[in-house]
């Protein structure tokens, strides 16, 4: 590490600190939202796929 770099940083606020907190929590918030529920009938579909592939994986 570069010991030179902590020695030129400069020191924020608490003030500053908490408003780029908030600024990084509001971005990824906005950026991990969940995925949307699917619709019934294409989860039905999944869950169709799903036992099929558990019948088959018991055949074997």
């Amino acid at each position: 590490m570069n010991a030179r770099f902590a020695d030129d940083s400069e020191q924020i606020d608490r003030r500053t600190s908490r408003s780029i907190c908030d600024a990084v929590g509001e971005r990824l918030q906005q950026n991990l939202r969940p995925e949307p529920r699917l619709t019934s009938h294409l989860q039905h579909l999944v869950d169709e796929l799903r036992k099929r592939d558990r019948e088959g994986n018991s055949h074997n």
